[in-house]
C-alpha cells in the first residue's frame, strides 16, 4: 500500500473517488429500474474505472482488484451482452460496500481487507457474455491493464513522462509476442526496432485502443479486423506531426477511452472503422509486401506512405473534440477549503452580528445624523456578509438523500416488499453541520415508511392499491427554515390501536388515553420504548428508533409533526432552521433578566388580563379564539425569589408550539426581535434544563436562550 506516496495526491483521489462512490450507490439502484439506459451503464462504468485508475496509481491493489471485476461487469452489460437482473444487482452492490469499506480504511490510512474470493469470482462469473465462455472474460484483464491511470487525479509531468515508459515497455513486449504469434503482417512492423519515433509510439496507441475494442472476439476475426486497422491506426497517428500540449493529449486519451473502451464486436467498432474504410484497398498491398522479410528500410517508410493520404481524415476526425477543451478552465474555479476554516470564519461574522446589534442600539438613542447613516451602512454590510458566509457552509441536501435508493432497495428485498422511492427538491442547501445531523434521523423515519407504512403486494392489492408502494421524501425552503417530507402511501396509522398500545404500556391510563386526540395519538409513536410491532426484527420492534428521532430534531431547535389517514398513509414533516450558528429570537424580560426565545417555537403574543384565566384539570388555563392553552409562568421557574411575587392582573403571553403542542408563557415585558449567535454553556452549567445556550444581547447583557421542549419536560 502507498501510503508513503505524495500526500497531496492521495487527498485528490479521496476527495474525487469519495464523490464518485456516493453518486455510484444511488445510480446502481436506479440501474435497476432502468436496466437499458445505456447512459447510466457507462456512468457506472466510467466510475469504477476512475476509482480503479486512481487506486492503481496508490497501488492499492486490493480496491484495484474489487473495482476491476466490477467493471468487468457493466462491461459486458453495456454491450449486451447480459441483462441486468436483481440477482447481478445484489452481487455488484455487494462489492461496492467492501469497495466503500476499503475506501474508508484507504481514508484512515489503515491496512486494505480484501473482498472475499468468493465475491470477485462471482463477478468475475458476470462478467462472461450469457450462454457463452470464458474468453471474452479472459481478453478483459489483458486490456485493462494496458490502460493507464491516468483516471485517477492529476498527476506531475514527472509521474506523467512514467507512466508512459511503463506503458512503452507494456506495449513494445505485447506487440512482439502479437508478431511471434504470426497473426498478419502488418504485426511485424512494429516489433522490428528497439528504438520507436513519437509517431509510432501514438500509433501504438491507438493500435491498442483498437484491439482493445475487440478482445474476445473469435481468432478468425480478430486477424482480419488487426489487418484492417492497424494501417488505418497508424496512418492516422503519423498524421499528428504537430506538438500538442500535455492537456491536449490527456484530453485525447479520454475521449479514446470513452470511445474505444469496450471489448465489443457490435456497434461501436464498426463507426471506429468508418474513417479507415475508404483506404481498405491499401491492405492487401501491406500484407501483400510483408511475406517479403521485413527489414528496417520497409518499416520506417510504409508509415511514409499513408500518411499523406489520411493526413486530413485524422485532422477531421479530431477537430469535434476541440470545442470541449475551451470549457476545461471551469474546472478551477472552486477551491478546497477546510471546514474548520470556515467555522472560524462564521464565528467571527458571530461576534460581528453582536457588535453590530450594540451599535444599532447606541445609533437609536443617538441625536447624530451621520451616526444613524453608519450604523445603517454597517448593518446593510454586516447582513450581506453574513449570508455569504451562510452560503459557503450550504450545501445540497442531495449529500443525504442520495444514500436512501439504496436504504429503501435493499429494505425492501429483505421485508420482499414493492416500493418505489421518489425524491424531491434535493437541491435544496441547508448548513453543513445540519446536512450531517439529519442523516440519521431520516434513515431511521425513511425505514419506518417502508417496515410499518407500506403493506405486503398480495395486503395491497386486496386492498385495490397497485402493488408497488411509494415512498416520498421531498425538501424545500420556507423563509429562514427547511422543511423535510417523509410521505407513503401505505395503510396509515390507526388512532385506536395507538391508544390501546399507551395504556398497555403505561404511558397513559384510560381516562387520559381516551381524551387524547387524533393528532397526539400519533405523536406517541415518539415516546420512549413506544411501539406497534408484535414482534422485534432486525428492522424495528424495539421501539427505541423513533424516540431517537425526535431527541436529535430537538437538539437542533427543529419540530416534528405527524399527519395520517388510516388506508391511506401517513406523512411526517420536520421543520429545521437553515443554520445552527444564528438564531433569530424573541428578546423577553423576567424581572430584570434577558431571555432569547428561539422564533421557531413562537406561534403568537397578546396582552391578556390574567384574572380571566380558567382552571382545567388544576392547570391554569386560558382560551383564545375557542383554544385552549395551558398556562405557564416561566418567571417562577428561572428568577430566584420569582415564586414569591405576586401576579399582575395584566400581561404579555407568548404562545409557544412544540409538534402539534401549543402553551402559554406568561413574560414581564417584549424586546423585541433580535438575531443572536449562541454560545454554548460554561462545563459547570452544561445540561441545565430549560438552557439551550446564552448570547449577548445588544446593549452588552448576557441572555440566556430557552430550549422550550427541555423547560417545560423539567418544570411543566
Amino acid at each position: 500500500m502507498a501510503f508513503d506516496a505524495d500526500e497531496e495526491i492521495l487527498q485528490d483521489f479521496l476527495v474525487e473517488a469519495g464523490e464518485i462512490l456516493e453518486k455510484l450507490s444511488e445510480q446502481l439502484v436506479d440501474l435497476e429500474r432502468h436496466p437499458d439506459d445505456s447512459d447510466l451503464l457507462n456512468a457506472i462504468f466510467r466510475g469504477f474505472h476512475t476509482v480503479k485508475g486512481g487506486a492503481g496509481f496508490l497501488q492499492l491493489e486490493a480496491l484495484v482488484n474489487c473495482c476491476h471485476s466490477a467493471e468487468n461487469v457493466f462491461d459486458i452489460l453495456r454491450n449486451h451482452k447480459r441483462k441486468v437482473d436483481s440477482e447481478l444487482m445484489d452481487v455488484v452492490l455487494e462489492a461496492l460496500d467492501y469497495v466503500n469499506a476499503m475506501f474508508e480504511q484507504v481514508r484512515n490510512h489503515e491496512e486494505l481487507t480484501p473482498a472475499p474470493d468468493e465475491l470477485i469470482a462471482r463477478l468475475d462469473a458476470l462478467a462472461q457474455p450469457e450462454g457463452e465462455g470464458a474468453p471474452a472474460a479472459a481478453a478483459q484483464p489483458e486490456q485493462e491493464e494496458s490502460e493507464p491511470a491516468e483516471d485517477g487525479g492529476d498527476i506531475t509531468d514527472d509521474e506523467f513522462e512514467q507512466l508512459l515508459d511503463a506503458l512503452q515497455d507494456e506495449t513494445s513486449a505485447e506487440v512482439s509476442s502479437a508478431s511471434s504469434a504470426g497473426s498478419a503482417g502488418g504485426d511485424q512492423e512494429s516489433s522490428g526496432d528497439d528504438e520507436i519515433t513519437d509517431d509510432e509510439f501514438e500509433a501504438l496507441l491507438d493500435q491498442l485502443h483498437g484491439k482493445g475494442q475487440f478482445a474476445g472476439a473469435p481468432a478468425g476475426e480478430e486477424e482480419a479486423s488487426g489487418k484492417e486497422e492497424r494501417p488505418a491506426a497508424k496512418a492516422g497517428s503519423a498524421g499528428g506531426d504537430d506538438l500538442i500540449t500535455d492537456d491536449e493529449f490527456e484530453k485525447l486519451l479520454d475521449d479514446l477511452h470513452g470511445k474505444g473502451g469496450s471489448p465489443t464486436a457490435g456497434g461501436e467498432p464498426s463507426a471506429s472503422k468508418e474513417p479507415a474504410a475508404p483506404k481498405q484497398p491499401s491492405a492487401p498491398k501491406q500484407t501483400a509486401s510483408s511475406k517479403e522479410p521485413a527489414s528496417p528500410k520497409a518499416n520506417a517508410s510504409k508509415p511514409e506512405k499513408s500518411k499523406p493520404a489520411e493526413k486530413p481524415e485524422a485532422k477531421g476526425a479530431a477537430a469535434p473534440a476541440m470545442p470541449a477543451r475551451e470549457n476545461a478552465p471551469a474546472a478551477e474555479t472552486t477551491v478546497r477549503v477546510d471546514t474548520k476554516r470556515l467555522d472560524d470564519i462564521m464565528n467571527m461574522v458571530g461576534e460581528l452580528v453582536l457588535v453590530r446589534n450594540r451599535l444599532q442600539r447606541l445609533g437609536a438613542e443617538s441625536e447624530d445624523e451621520h451616526m444613524h447613516k453608519a450604523v445603517s451602512n454597517l448593518d446593510v454590510v454586516t447582513t450581506d456578509l453574513q449570508s455569504a458566509v451562510m452560503q459557503t457552509r450550504m450545501q445540497p441536501i442531495k449529500k443525504v438523500f442520495g444514500r436512501f435508493p439504496r436504504v429503501v432497495r435493499d429494505l425492501a428485498r429483505n421485508l420482499k416488499k414493492e416500493v418505489n422511492l421518489v425524491m424531491h427538491g434535493e437541491e435544496t442547501d441547508l448548513d453543513k453541520n445540519l446536512v450531517e445531523a439529519l442523516s440519521d434521523p431520516l434513515v431511521h423515519l425513511v425505514r419506518n415508511s417502508v417496515d410499518h407504512g407500506i403493506e405486503a403486494p398480495e395486503v395491497r392489492e386486496k386492498a385495490g392499491k397497485p402493488r408497488q408502494g411509494t415512498v416520498t421524501l421531498s425538501a424545500e425552503q420556507e423563509g429562514d427554515h427547511i422543511l423535510l417530507f417523509i410521505e407513503d402511501d401505505g395503510a396509515g396509522m390507526d388512532p385506536e390501536v395507538l391508544r390501546r398500545k399507551a395504556v398497555e404500556k403505561g404511558i397513559y391510563d384510560q381516562d387520559a388515553a381516551d381524551r387524547l386526540t387524533n393528532s397526539e395519538c400519533y405523536n406517541l409513536i415518539f415516546a420512549a420504548g413506544f411501539s406497534t410491532k408484535e414482534q422485534i426484527s432486525d428492522v424495528s420492534g424495539r421501539g427505541v428508533g423513533m424516540d431517537v428521532v425526535k431527541t436529535k430534531i430537538g437538539q437542533l431547535n427543529g419540530q416534528l409533526s405527524i399527519e395520517s389517514e388510516l388506508g391511506k398513509g401517513s406523512r411526517i414533516v420536520i421543520k429545521v432552521p437553515l443554520t445552527l450558528a444564528i438564531m433569530p429570537t424573541l428578546m423577553i424580560m423576567l424581572g430584570d433578566q434577558s431571555f432569547a426565545l428561539p422564533l421557531v417555537n413562537v406561534v403568537e403574543i397578546f396582552h391578556l388580563d390574567l384574572t380571566k384565566t380558567n382552571i382545567v384539570d388544576g392547570r391554569e388555563c386560558i382560551v383564545v379564539r375557542d383554544k385552549v392553552f395551558p398556562l405557564f409562568h416561566i418567571k417562577r421557574w428561572l428568577v430566584r425569589g420569582g415564586a414569591g411575587q405576586e401576579v399582575p392582573d395584566n400581561a404579555h403571553v407568548v404562545i409557544v408550539a412544540m409538534g402539534t403542542k401549543q402553551v402559554g408563557f406568561v413574560v414581564d415585558q417584549l424586546v423585541g426581535q433580535e438575531e443572536v449567535v449562541i454560545k454554548p454553556l460554561g462545563r459547570a452549567l452544561q445540561g441545565t434544563p430549560g438552557m439551550a445556550g446564552a448570547t449577548i444581547t445588544g446593549d452588552g447583557r448576557i441572555a440566556l436562550i430557552i430550549d422550550v421542549p427541555s423547560l417545560l419536560q423539567h418544570y411543566g
